[in-house]
């Protein structure tokens, strides 16, 4: 086991184990401490995911066709729209083998999906987005739809997006694969929610679904698709995040906002979280962004929750300002890689 606690202030493992939270719970168990799937903390823990706290409240809110709120693509309202929902189910450890988790999986696949294959906020090819369909993807495939045929779609779509294979410019209108001038507008994450130039909030988004796949299920498009994400998550020093900015002159503050849970808007932590899962926790180039996120853990090696959607979402989880099991969780993952990556280049 890799002992991550040397970077701490203080060790908050039995704080993160308290039953209060089950999905922390689970995922500090497996997580963080190693303990395997099937032993009996870890698989109560992962009962209790179900039966207490916000994965309940977020069920009850749901529809007995699958949707949440109204039917239809399920981008709205925000939060509490099909689309929010699952997302807010997957990033909780949700069991996707449960009756109706599985209806809401199934429910964004029949109606969010485009008929270009990717995950659109109006259901439409021009409502595709960076953010919404690697948002969606990796929901998807940890609620346990890895292999399924319109998941894949959506990915080969998101990798061809991002490379700009196959898929023609927004001008040309009679091509079956093209760019719109709403949403994905370009290659190598161009917006029109940044004014049309590559967003990092996107990419994260779009690369934080590729690291969820293992690597038999990474196709030579997606592999290129990688390689090209992480030529640019790290074309600009992730702790300053100086990424293209469509409608401003400064970085938005809420790259140093760590929060939870994580929709559209992204931080410095998840940008750490996808690029040290791509195997760059050694990477000299994220020592400034690492730095960053210990810099901000209290005398008890906790972490406080920065941004929050506290009142817009079926349950909420923490308060703004106090130490967050959730945000703690998150850099923990982060440094543990870390850890890992110094202890074998000292070998």
């Amino acid at each position: 086991m890799i002992d991550w606690r040397g970077m701490l202030n203080a060790d908050p493992t039995d704080w993160l184990l308290s039953e209060d939270n089950p999905s922390v719970r689970y995922f500090t168990l497996t997580e963080l401490l190693d303990w395997p799937p099937d032993a009996p903390k870890v698989v109560a823990a992962r009962r209790a995911i179900m039966a207490t706290g916000p994965v309940p409240a977020i069920l009850a809110g749901q529809h007995p066709d699958g949707y949440w709120v109204k039917p239809g693509h399920g981008y709205g309202p925000k939060y509490r729209g099909t689309v929010w929902s699952l997302i807010y189910l997957a990033q909780l450890g949700a069991d996707g083998g449960e009756t109706h988790v599985r209806a809401g999986g199934e429910y964004v696949l029949g109606h969010t999906a485009a008929s270009t294959g990717s995950f659109s906020f109006t259901g439409t090819p021009s409502g595709a987005l960076y953010c919404l369909n690697g948002n969606l993807c990796a929901a998807l495939i940890d609620l346990g739809w890895l292999g399924d045929e319109c998941l894949d779609r959506a990915l080969e779509w998101q990798a061809r997006a991002i490379l700009g294979e196959g898929i023609a410019l927004a001008d040309d209108r009679h091509a079956p694969l093209r760019y719109y001038k709403s949403g994905a507008t370009g290659p190598v994450f161009e917006c029109s929610a940044n004014n049309k130039l590559p967003c990092a909030w996107g990419a994260v988004k779009a690369m934080h679904a590729f690291a969820k796949l293992p690597e038999f299920a990474r196709t030579p498009l997606i592999e290129r698709a990688i390689r090209a994400g992480l030529d640019f998550l790290l074309s600009r020093d992730p702790a300053v995040a100086d990424y293209p900015m469509g409608w401003n002159d400064k970085p938005s503050r809420n790259w140093q906002r760590f929060g939870f849970p994580l929709f559209y808007v992204t931080d410095t932590l998840q940008n750490l979280e996808v690029l040290t899962r791509f195997g760059l926790a050694g990477d000299p180039r994220l020592d400034a962004a690492i730095e960053l996120v210990h810099s901000q853990q209290d005398d008890e090696g906790r972490w406080a929750l920065r941004y929050h959607y506290t009142g817009k979402t079926w349950a909420d989880v923490e308060r703004k300002g106090q130490p967050s099991k959730w945000v703690t969780l998150r850099a923990l993952r982060v440094l543990k890689r870390v850890i890992k990556a110094r202890e074998q280049c000292a070998v």
